[in-house]
C-alpha cells in the first residue's frame, strides 16, 4: 500500500518521510491551512528531494492557471483538487490531477470511480481534520483506485489493509503539533501501513 505524508512544511519533515519510504508528500497551497506553504517554500524542499518520490500539491478553489504556474514553478508531480470539480475541468489542468472527495454518505464515494481519487471524510475545513470514514461502506467495494485519508494514524491504518486501498494519506495523525510531523509517528504510520 502507497503512503502519501501530507502537510509537509519543512526540509526536514520531507527527507525523513522519505527516508521512513513515503511514496508521495503533500503541499498544501491553501492559505487557510495552518499547513500552508508557499510555492517557493516549496521548491526549496522539493529541489532537495531524491528521484521518484511523488511531489503532489493540494489546491482549494483556485482556477487551472494558478494551480498550472504554481505546479511547473515548483515542481509539484500531482494536482491534488480539494474543490468541487468535474472531469473536463481536470482534464484543463496541465498535469496528472487527483479529485478529493468528501464524503457525506455510502453513494459519494464512488464519484470519479473510472479515475484515481482521494476519499475523505467530509468536514467544513479542508483537510487535516483528524475526521474519519465509516469503513464500513467499502466492504464490497473495488478500493484499488483510492487513496483513503481522514483520521488515520500509526494505531488504525492496519485496520484498513483488507480493503485493498491503492494508498493511504495522513496528515494531522502524523503530527507534533500542526505542520510539524511526529518523526516517530511518520515513522510507524509506515512501517505499519507498509507491513504484510
Amino acid at each position: 500500500m502507497r503512503v502519501k505524508i501530507c502537510g509537509i512544511t519543512n526540509l526536514r519533515d520531507a527527507l525523513h518521510a522519505v527516508a521512513c519510504g513515503a511514496d508521495a508528500l503533500g503541499f498544501v497551497f491553501y492559505n487557510q491551512s495552518p499547513r500552508y506553504i508557499t510555492s517557493s517554500a516549496a521548491k526549496r524542499i522539493i529541489d532537495q528531494l531524491p528521484p521518484f518520490v511523488e511531489r503532489v500539491g493540494l489546491f482549494v478553489n483556485e482556477g487551472v492557471e494558478t494551480i498550472d504556474t504554481v505546479c511547473r514553478y515548483s515542481d509539484i508531480s500531482l494536482a491534488q483538487i480539494h474543490f468541487d470539480v468535474d472531469a473536463e475541468s481536470l482534464d484543463a489542468i496541465g498535469l496528472k490531477t487527483l479529485p478529493v472527495v468528501r464524503a457525506k454518505s455510502p453513494e459519494d464515494i464512488h464519484k470519479f470511480s473510472d479515475r484515481y481519487r482521494l476519499v475523505d471524510a467530509f468536514c467544513e475545513a479542508y483537510g487535516g481534520s483528524g475526521k474519519r470514514l465509516n469503513l464500513e461502506w467499502f466492504d464490497g467495494v473495488d478500493c484499488s483506485k483510492i487513496i483513503l485519508a481522514g483520521g488515520l494514524t500509526p494505531d488504525n491504518v492496519s485496520e484498513v489493509k483488507k480493503y485493498g486501498f491503492y494508498g493511504v494519506d495522513v496528515s494531522s495523525g502524523v503530527e507534533s503539533i500542526k505542520g510539524k510531523k511526529d518523526p516517530k509517528k511518520v515513522e510507524q504510520f509506515i512501517a505499519n501501513a507498509k507491513s504484510i
